[in-house]
C-alpha cells in the first residue's frame, strides 16, 4: 500500500483490513490498530477478536463470503481512546477477490463517525428538551390564574386545607380528584402560601413524559450516561431545591422508577443517572392523581410502600358538578379572561346560558368548562353568551329526553327519585353485562358521571 494512499485514508478517517476465508487478518492500514485499541497485537488476529460486536452475526458474514451478498454493515461501534474518550465507528464488510489472492477475502472498512454521531446526539438531546418544554408549557397553560374561585362549602374546605397545610413545609401531600379539577392549581396555592417568593415551583406530568425519559428528567444525568447524554443535566429535583416539586399523575410513574423515588423520599438523597455521587436536596413533594391508588396497589400497578409514604396528608378535590353556583363564578372568570384575550366586548351570560351550565354534569370538570367558554367567546356574535353559544359535547340528546317525557308519567302517589335513579343504574349495568361504558351510554351519561353516581349509591 503506497504511503500516498495511506495518507488519503488517514485524512478521511478511514481504516481497512483484509481477512481470509478463515477470518484471520492478513493485511491492514496503520490506522486500524488505533481504531481497535491494541487488539492487533495478538498473532493471527481473528475477526471476532478484533470486533467482538460481530459475535452472533456469523451466518451473515459467512453468506457474505460464499453466497455473493454484497455488503454487511455495523453502525455506531464504540471504542475508548487512550485519553478515555468515547469514539464511534461504522464497520462495513465486503467480499473481495483478485488474481493475487488464492481464495475469497473479506475487506473490512472502518470509518470514524464520532463527529457526525455527536452532532446527532446533540440534535436528539435538543429534541428531547423541546418535547419536555412543550409538556411543561402545556401544564402551565392549564393553570391560567393563580386564585381559587368559588364560594361553595366544598371550595371553602379546599381553601381551609391549603391554609392549614401551608404552615407545615416538609410533609408530603397527595391530591386526589378527577381529571380537570385543578389539582395543579391547589398545589401551586400551597407552594405560594408556604414558600418564599423566590422559591422554585417545578411541575411535571408523569403521564406526558415517555418512560425512557422520565427518570433522567426527575433525577438528572451525567454526560455519557446513555446514548444521547451529550452533556450533564440537572434533574427536576435539583431544580426544585428549596421549593416544591409537583408530580402530577403520579399513578403513571413506571414501577421500576417507583422504588428509586421511594428511596429519595426516605433519605432526601439521590444519584444522577451515570453517577456515583450522591446529591441532597430540601424540597417539598406534592403528588396528584386521578386514579384510585388503593386499587392500583391491589392490582400490583403501584407500590404499597410508596403509596403509604406519599399519603401522609391527602385531600380529594371535588368535581365541578358538586359545586353548584360556583360553575357560574368560574364561567364568568373565564368569560372575562377570554374576552380580554380575544379583544371582544362580551358582558356576561344570559339566564338560559347559566341554566344550561348549571344543568350539565361536567365530566371534564373545570378544564372542560374553560374550553366551552373559550369556544363560546370565539364564535359569539353578540355581547351576551346565550345557550346556543355553549357547545356541550356530552349533553343528553334532546330527542331522547322528549321520548322519555312522552312515555313516562309520574304516579299519582309520587315516587322516590333516589330509589328510581338507583334502580335505573342497576338495570343499565344488568343490560350491559356489567360493562360500565355501555351502561353509561344507555343512560346518556359520560363514564365519569356514571361512576360518580355508582359511588353515590354505593353500587
Amino acid at each position: 500500500m503506497s504511503a500516498f494512499f495511506e495518507k488519503i485514508l488517514r485524512e478521511s478517517k478511514i481504516a481497512f483490513g483484509f481477512f481470509d476465508q478463515d477470518y484471520i487478518l492478513k493485511d491492514n492500514s496503520n490506522l486500524l490498530a488505533q481504531y481497535t485499541g491494541g487488539r492487533l497485537q495478538k498473532k493471527s488476529a481473528v475477526l471476532w477478536d478484533i470486533f467482538p460486536e460481530l459475535v452472533g452475526s456469523e451466518d451473515k458474514i459467512h453468506d457474505l463470503l460464499f453466497k455473493s451478498i454484497k455488503k454487511f454493515e455495523f453502525e455506531k461501534l464504540t471504542r475508548l481512546t487512550d485519553e478515555n474518550k468515547l469514539r464511534y465507528f461504522t464497520l462495513s464488510l465486503f467480499p473481495y477477490r483478485d488474481d493475487s489472492l488464492s481464495s475469497q477475502h473479506l475487506l473490512c472498512i472502518v470509518t470514524d463517525t464520532t463527529a457526525a454521531t455527536s452532532l446527532e446526539q446533540q440534535v436528539q438531546q435538543q429534541k428531547n428538551e423541546i418535547r419536555l418544554l412543550h409538556a411543561n408549557i402545556a401544564t402551565l397553560q392549564n393553570r391560567y390564574g393563580e386564585e381559587i374561585y368559588g364560594k361553595s362549602e366544598k371550595i371553602q374546605a379546599v381553601k381551609d386545607f391549603i391554609d392549614k397545610i401551608a404552615k407545615i413545609r416538609n410533609t408530603t401531600i397527595l391530591l386526589y380528584g378527577e381529571s380537570g379539577t385543578g389539582k395543579n392549581l391547589v398545589a401551586y396555592a400551597i407552594h405560594k402560601k408556604s414558600m418564599q417568593e423566590e422559591s422554585p415551583f417545578v411541575e411535571i406530568n408523569c403521564a406526558s413524559i415517555p418512560d425512557t425519559l422520565i427518570e433522567s428528567e426527575i433525577f438528572g444525568y451525567e454526560k455519557g450516561a446513555f446514548t444521547n447524554a451529550f452533556s450533564s443535566k440537572k434533574g427536576l429535583l435539583e431544580e426544585a431545591n428549596g421549593g416544591t416539586l409537583f408530580l402530577d399523575e403520579i399513578g403513571e410513574l413506571p414501577l421500576p422508577l417507583q422504588a428509586k423515588f421511594l428511596s429519595f423520599l426516605e433519605t432526601k438523597r439521590f444519584r444522577r443517572l451515570g453517577s456515583t455521587q450522591e446529591h441532597t436536596v430540601q424540597v417539598r413533594i406534592i403528588a396528584a392523581t386521578n386514579r384510585d391508588l388503593k386499587k392500583a396497589v391491589e392490582a400490583k400497578e403501584f407500590r404499597q410502600d410508596l403509596f403509604y409514604r406519599l399519603n401522609v396528608v391527602s385531600n380529594e378535590l371535588p368535581p365541578l358538578r358538586e359545586l353548584g353556583e360556583d360553575v357560574i363564578i368560574l364561567a364568568n372568570y373565564y368569560l372575562n379572561y377570554f374576552s380580554f384575550d380575544f379583544g371582544k366586548k362580551i358582558i356576561g351570560l344570559s339566564r338560559d346560558a347559566e341554566a344550561k351550565l348549571l344543568n350539565y354534569a361536567w365530566p371534564g370538570n373545570v378544564r372542560e368548562l374553560r374550553n366551552v367558554i373559550e369556544r363560546a367567546v370565539i364564535f359569539a356574535e353578540n355581547n351576551m353568551i346565550t345557550q346556543d353559544d355553549l357547545l356541550l359535547y356530552n349533553a343528553i340528546d334532546a330527542k331522547k329526553v322528549r321520548v322519555i317525557n312522552d312515555t313516562f308519567s309520574l304516579p299519582t302517589g309520587g315516587l322516590s327519585l333516589y330509589e328510581l335513579e338507583k334502580k335505573l343504574l342497576l338495570q343499565a349495568l344488568e343490560r350491559s353485562d356489567g360493562n360500565q361504558t355501555k351502561a353509561a351510554k344507555l343512560l346518556g351519561l359520560s363514564l365519569d358521571t356514571f361512576r360518580y353516581r355508582l359511588k353515590k349509591y354505593n353500587l
